[in-house]
């Protein structure tokens, strides 16, 4: 037991536990997230002579790589839509899927006949 301000404090009272283990939950959260050393970030300022300023030859070659991209988006594009109208030429409605659709007296039949 240790006399405080007048009272008796028991140090094995679940309160007086409570609040050694809240101190020091709380002093090893501090102390986990205190920094070591503080790092002041200085700022840089830029001169003229480092700006990099495009010639006509950057832009030249960016405009083409641009038109390659583009051009790259509009193939892949077209191969989308076409994977669309030869998935939907090989499925049918009945269930059935293959590449040509036979209909009984079509011009399959008609040639055959004549």
């Amino acid at each position: 037991m240790i006399k405080f301000w007048n009272k008796n404090i028991c140090l094995t009272s679940p309160i007086s536990v409570m609040i050694i283990l809240s101190l020091f939950l709380c002093v090893t959260v501090l102390a986990s997230v205190w920094p070591e050393e503080i790092v002041i970030v200085k700022e840089v300022k830029v001169s003229d002579e480092e700006v990099w300023i495009p010639t006509k030859e950057d832009i030249a070659y960016q405009d083409s790589m641009y038109t390659i991209i583009q051009s790259t988006q509009n193939d892949v594009t077209d191969i989308k839509q076409d994977i669309v109208l030869i998935l939907e030429r090989l499925d049918h409605a009945d269930g059935t899927h293959d590449s040509i659709r036979y209909v009984k007296g079509g011009k399959i039949d008609k040639r055959r006949n004549q």
